[in-house]
């Protein structure tokens, strides 16, 4: 099976062994508890394709079936006996408290029942996959496509380290990028050379690189940092070999026994559930926002219409998830043909803005029809601000770490958002980036939750800058 199919195997064996799970609790249901007779029938049939539906629907939510070659089977065994318990939590609340009980023992025997069916028949085969995908991992039967970026000596003792495991890491060294030199260094490792630094992007993509390992020296902080920022809107995994000093400080995060000690730079910080919770969450406020804000959207576009020429909505395209382009959607604020000498960004005393368009600034009301651009999946209620091209190169002449804000969805509202409004230069918009980087780096539903918070206060009092 090829690498990319192997999450349709977990589908479709948790899918059965919720299936049968269901039917084997039923009967354990009717016969021990209710003391009916057992019999399959077109309700119970249709019952276990719902309760099995409901299962994967939960798995995905928790992000099961995503990098499905890097489960391991410690980590199996927690998710499954977790998610059952939360599982079964649900039915049993849903599904099976109203049923015919003698005493209260026989709701903790349903309890029981369905936990040890369901938990043992969804871990065996799923335990049976991941051994069989660890054992061709450790075999070297299948791994990842890696490259190593690095300087002489440490390059060569990382390769070196890796190879001499007793059990294969999984990387596939497809070749090396040196630094500094060192190429007759690394030629004794067996891995090619596969060009220069200033090719990295098209060495990835022409050699389908999954991960990349940054073997710089302990002192190479600098540059280390400038590899990261250059792979950050890359599609790939960024490993770092780790020093005394990160082990002490408890940077180093280990996922393996046997494997060398890497840090893995970026990690989801936000879990699968919590992510699904967050797009549920956008598209719940998003579609109430819209319905409630019509009457407004109505006498706003009136204002708009009579305060100045020109069409009420605005469309400008901004970068979002990936660096993919998009059209964003604002309340025109500004007089037709503000930027035909090119783009300006603006001020509190800029001149351009209509006299409404100030008033829309300051409540935010400008930044309203957004709601649709969620609803259509191009931003998100919070994330950091979608930016034109023009200014992110701009940005990234002095900032290259603004890369990173790409591999989130860009959002109406946001921390830097919250602390500096709408920026006026670019050196503004570098103070604001650093809030957003921090969100990208600390992302969860609490932290929506406090900025969502913050910017209806600052609509409420009017304040927005």
């Amino acid at each position: 099976m090829k690498k990319k199919y192997l999450w349709i195997a977990y589908v479709l064996t948790d899918f059965i062994s919720a299936f049968f799970t269901w039917v084997l609790f039923n009967y354990f249901r009717k016969v021990q508890i209710e003391k009916f007779p057992f019999e399959i029938n077109e309700k119970l049939i249709y019952s276990s394709f719902i309760i099995s539906f409901f299962w994967v629907t939960l798995y995905y939510i928790f992000g099961n079936y995503k990098n499905v070659y890097k489960k391991y089977r410690i980590k199996e065994i927690t998710q499954t006996i977790s998610q059952s318990f939360l599982g079964i939590f649900f039915i049993f609340f849903t599904f099976l408290l109203d049923d015919k009980i003698n005493t209260y023992q026989d709701y903790y025997n349903i309890i029981l029942a369905l936990f040890i069916l369901h938990t043992t028949l969804t871990f065996i085969p799923r335990i049976l996959i991941t051994s069989d995908t660890v054992s061709k991992i450790h075999k070297g039967k299948v791994g990842f496509n890696t490259l190593i970026i690095g300087s002489k000596q440490k390059a060569k003792d990382t390769v070196e380290e890796i190879k001499q495991l007793k059990k294969a890491s999984g990387h596939f060294f497809i070749g090396y990028i040196t630094t500094n030199g060192g190429e007759d260094i690394m030629q004794s490792t067996g891995i090619k050379k596969l060009g220069h630094y200033k090719d990295l992007i098209s060495i990835i993509k022409n050699y389908d690189i999954e991960e990349v390992i940054i073997a710089t020296e302990p002192k190479e902080h600098e540059k280390t940092s400038g590899i990261i920022n250059d792979l950050a809107d890359q599609n790939v995994k960024i490993k770092v070999i780790t020093d005394m000093y990160s082990i002490l400080t408890g940077s180093v995060k280990m996922n393996s026994i046997f494997g060398a000690i890497l840090i893995e730079v970026n990690p989801e910080i936000m879990p699968s559930w919590q992510k699904t919770v967050k797009r549920f969450f956008d598209l719940i406020f998003s579609s109430f926002a819209i319905i409630t804000l019509f009457p407004f959207y109505i006498l706003i576009g009136i204002l708009i219409k009579f305060g100045s020429k020109g069409p009420i909505i605005y469309k400008q395209e901004r970068i979002g998830l990936n660096g993919i382009p998009f059209n964003i959607y604002k309340f025109r604020s500004m007089y037709v043909d503000s930027e035909k000498d090119g783009p300006q960004l603006s001020s509190a005393t800029d001149k351009r803005i209509t006299p409404i368009g100030k008033f829309m600034r300051k409540s935010r009301l400008d930044e309203t029809p957004q709601f649709f651009n969620v609803l259509k999946g191009d931003m998100a209620i919070i994330g950091p601000r979608p930016e034109r091209q023009f200014y992110i190169e701009k940005i990234i002449e002095k900032a290259p770490h603004y890369k990173h804000i790409k591999k989130v969805k860009p959002g109406i509202t946001s921390w830097g958002q919250v602390k500096y409004g709408y920026a006026e230069n670019v050196d503004q918009m570098i103070s604001r980036l650093k809030f957003d980087l921090l969100y990208v780096e600390n992302m969860s539903l609490i932290l929506d939750f406090k900025i969502l918070f913050y910017t209806i206060i600052i609509i409420l009092k009017g304040s927005g800058k």
